[in-house]
């Protein structure tokens, strides 16, 4: 739709057939008939399609061009699978949105809690492994995170308690207790304020 033509025809395009007695100078006439040349306003019709503009003139030539403008190559598109490699079974996983029962560590291992308990699965050779089991006055886990060295894991229970184990080892390292007030927490029976 032409905006321009249409504001035209409805303001100015009738003020000279609807007053036939006004004359006008022979200049104006001429100003609004290359007016009307120019603009294509000898159309009957307010509302028209266009055509479709035409393309765009490139202004600098290519070999100008700076390379940091020019694209850049495309990675190769990858596969994606439609079914499942591998399917891990994870009873007593705890349905929960709050808890984070999952994490893959830069070492290629995934630590699951389930229930009361922390396994290890090695993602290169498939195989598992129990890390930890939690007594029931301290458990469930509630979470599971490891550190950026993929060998360490914090484990956090349902007791506010924090447990920090060496998964090469499967060693308990440390375990920080946290006791209200909030301002004062326990590292292996050491009072830190």
């Amino acid at each position: 739709m032409d905006f321009d033509y249409a504001h035209y025809m409805l303001t100015e395009g009738r003020k000279g057939k609807e007053n036939p007695s006004v004359v006008s100078s022979p200049s104006k006439e001429a100003y609004w008939k290359l007016m009307a040349e120019t603009f294509n306003m000898n159309r009957t019709h307010i509302l028209a399609f266009k055509k479709k503009p035409p393309t765009a003139v490139k202004l600098i030539p290519h070999e100008f061009s700076s390379p940091v403008h020019q694209s850049k190559p495309s990675k190769p598109k990858r596969h994606i699978p439609q079914t499942s490699e591998k399917t891990l079974d994870a009873p007593d996983l705890i349905d929960d949105y709050y808890l984070n029962l999952l994490d893959w560590g830069s070492s290629n291992i995934l630590a699951i809690a389930l229930g009361s308990t922390v396994y290890l699965w090695d993602g290169l050779n498939g195989s598992a492994s129990e890390l930890v089991t939690i007594d029931d006055e301290n458990g469930p886990v509630t979470s599971v995170s490891w550190a950026a060295d993929g060998q360490h894991i914090a484990i956090g229970l349902n007791s506010s308690d924090v447990q920090l184990w060496d998964s090469t080892a499967n060693q308990l390292v440390c375990k920080f207790s946290l006791f209200l007030p909030l301002d004062r927490f326990f590292v292996d029976d050491f009072l830190i304020q």
